[in-house]
Order: C-alpha cells, then sequence, then structure tokens
C-alpha cells in the first residue's frame, strides 16, 4: 500500500484503521514501501516479549507516560520526548510497567510485513498463534527465558 501526500489525522488512521495488538491500540499513520509509521496507546502492565526484527530498524518517539525497552542485557527507561532507537536484529521487549498509559509513535524501516503482520494480530491471543503469524511475516520473537 502506497499513501500519497496528505493529512493523516489525529483521532485517525489510515483508511480509518486501527488494531488491538497484544492489548495496545495501534493506529497507522503512515505507509509506504520505505516506512511504516503508527501511533500506540499503551496501557499499565502491558507489554510485547522481546523479538526481533531481522529485516527492520525500529524505533519509538515517547509522547506521554513511560516504557522500558530490555535490550543488550540492559532496561533503558523511555520518558516523554525521548526516542528510542531498536536496530535491525537486535533483540528487544517493550514494557509498561509505569501504572499509567503511555502514547508513544513507532516506526520501522524499511516497511516489509509489518502493515500485513498487525492486520492479522488484530484481536490474537493465544500466545502460540501470535509468534506463528509474526515469524511468518519476519518478526522472531524469543522463547520464554524458561525455554531459552
Amino acid at each position: 500500500m502506497q499513501n500519497g501526500a496528505g493529512i493523516t489525522t489525529a483521532q485517525a488512521g489510515l483508511d480509518n484503521v486501527s488494531w488491538n495488538v497484544v492489548g495496545h491500540t495501534y493506529t497507522p499513520k503512515v505507509h509506504s514501501t520505505n516506512a511504516f509509521i503508527w501511533h500506540a496507546v499503551v496501557p499499565a502492565e502491558t507489554f510485547v516479549p522481546p523479538h526481533i526484527h531481522p529485516t527492520q530498524d525500529e524505533w519509538i518517539v515517547m509522547l506521554e507516560g513511560e516504557l522500558e525497552v530490555e535490550m543488550g542485557g540492559q532496561v533503558h527507561k523511555a520518558k516523554a520526548g525521548d526516542t528510542v532507537r531498536m536496530p535491525m536484529g537486535e533483540a528487544h521487549g517493550i514494557f509498561n510497567r509505569s501504572g499509567k498509559t503511555a502514547t508513544c509513535v513507532f516506526g520501522v524501516a524499511p516497511a516489509r510485513k509489518l502493515f500485513d503482520l498487525f492486520g492479522a494480530l488484530d484481536g490474537v491471543t493465544d500466545p502460540e498463534e501470535l509468534v506463528r503469524l509474526s515469524a511468518l511475516h519476519e518478526v522472531d520473537f524469543l522463547p520464554p527465558p524458561d525455554q531459552a
């Protein structure tokens, strides 16, 4: 999907789409071959388990609240105004342990298959299905620590 010039309003996603992915609300804002950008509402005590994007760089620009990003064996705290950089091939997990909702803007480059993955994951709650669908779309989840 190529999106031309224009405005994606604050309240809307592309084509009025939004998804529930792992309890987060993702609203796509830009989608082209080169990049995919989405707004995220990340409720307290939710998370994205550690995973790898082998074909994309990813980033987060924090708008409100706080997230913890685990990567490189360290926990990094990101607050409003901060930008988190997650290079392709580097495992990372994203956790909201703050007790409050966080909002942010995520992006990946190139877009690859992530837009389609979010459509496939909308409302999926079974962890095995989430892992299976993600692997088909170039996102590889790491096994839980007790299975590693």
